[in-house]
């Protein structure tokens, strides 16, 4: 879905910690607190959209079932969504369109955790309908950390309906590795893939780090990146938390990161209205067409596990087909590491095929062959796999599903 509007587009700054200097305790549920302070929020909103913000960001990141359910409102997710929309909306005073922000729940899929894949789509798919009907213009999946949340929250969208944009961002290390270990570039196949609007970086260091692995993602985007950094490093200074990089110095990136391919501007913590404004000036000073975009070998098919990015090309040699038995995690890793070819084909063809595939499927870290015969096997095993797999054309499948396939799961057909 394309954003609605030219690019490029300068999202709001950092909402939380804005709203720590102006009165928010530490520890505070932002949305909470919000609610029983909307002058504050929509005050510093209208000055986000006076210094040059098109979109507003609501303050809407923890208020899922889960988080909300910490603080004792896990019943209130319409309420909690509505009402921080409106709010945001009349910030916006027509001016600026409204994101509805969607955030990591902190809970981890079997076999790490309790939670299974389904549930974790309802959560998002629960929230996702509430800022629905709240009325946003696009969704904004942020900070994320784990690929199962990412493509759980981007399901969830679609499956509550919406066909509004999603943006989604990452949080990593100076590595690329979110705090689960997945490669940020392995999250950006899989998302363009899934079709998301765009694709990028928030949080982190600062605009150094995410510029340094925002150009590690550059020759394999195929959707607008997004710049999302805090202003620095944190420090105390008088027992105050101060972010070091003021306004100038943060905007001094962006030609580089719009080099990078960065169409969507932003900042996250430490970012106040001052560097919206500069963020803006500095954008627009851009010539654009100047950029060459990225030669891309048609032979090179990105492809990803749940951490790692793989390529493989038309031609890839699977190796022996995996059957999906009690012995699937060691097959599997004895296939990576005595077969050369660096992909692997697993075979689902019975109902108790998918959980076993379910149970183990994080262990693959080479490109990955899903193969059924049966169409709903197919898709049971491409919605619990978390990275993006192929199809080899064996199959007997219809075009038509197999299409389908790829648009919902970023299904690569060879």
């Amino acid at each position: 879905m394309e954003i609605p509007l030219p690019l490029p587009i300068l999202l709001d700054g950092a909402t939380g910690t804005e709203l720590q200097r102006r009165g928010m305790p530490p520890g505070a549920c932002t949305e909470t607190w919000v609610l029983e302070h909307p002058e504050v929020l929509t005050a510093l909103q209208r000055e986000y959209v006076a210094a040059g913000s098109q979109v507003l960001i609501a303050p809407t990141f923890g208020a899922n079932r889960v988080k909300l359910g910490q603080r004792g409102a896990g019943d209130k997710v319409c309420e909690y969504n509505k009402a921080l929309v409106a709010l945001s909306r009349e910030a916006a005073a027509g001016k600026a369109m409204v994101a509805g922000d969607m955030a990591p729940t902190g809970q981890f899929i079997i076999p790490f955790g309790d939670m299974s894949f389904e549930e974790l789509v309802e959560i998002y798919a629960e929230q996702a309908a509430a800022l629905e009907r709240a009325g946003v213009d696009l969704f904004l999946i942020e900070t994320t950390m784990t690929m199962a949340e990412a493509r759980a929250a981007v399901l969830g969208i679609r499956e509550s309906g919406s066909r509004r944009p999603i943006l989604v961002t990452c949080y990593c290390d100076e590595e690329g590795r979110t705090p689960s270990g997945t490669d940020v570039l392995a999250c950006a196949i899989v998302m363009q893939g899934m079709g998301v609007s765009a694709f990028g970086l928030n949080c982190s260091a600062g605009p150094d780090m995410l510029l340094e692995q925002l150009r590690r993602l550059t020759p394999y985007a195929l959707v607008p990146l997004i710049a999302k950094p805090n202003a620095g490093l944190p420090v105390t200074e008088g027992g105050e938390t101060v972010f070091p990089c003021g306004a100038a110095e943060f905007a001094s990136y962006v030609p580089a990161l719009a080099e990078a391919g960065v169409r969507i501007f932003g900042g996250c913590c430490g970012t106040t209205p001052e560097h919206i404004a500069a963020l803006k000036a500095a954008a627009e000073a851009v010539d654009y067409t100047r950029f060459t975009p990225p030669q891309r070998d048609p032979d090179v098919i990105p492809c990803a596990s749940e951490k790692e990015a793989r390529f493989i090309t038309p031609d890839v040699d699977v190796g022996e087909v995996i059957e999906c038995s009690s012995d699937l995690m060691e097959d599997i890793l004895e296939a990576e590491e005595n077969s050369p070819q660096g992909a692997l084909k697993i075979a689902v063809l019975e109902e108790d095929d998918v959980d076993i595939f379910a149970e183990n499927q994080y262990a693959v870290r080479d490109a990955l062959c899903v193969w059924s015969d049966v169409p709903e096997l197919l898709e049971r095993a491409l919605r619990v796999y978390q990275g993006r797999a192929f199809w080899d054309g064996t199959g007997d499948l219809e075009r038509p599903f197999l299409e389908k396939m790829a648009r919902k799961y970023g299904l690569v057909l060879l």
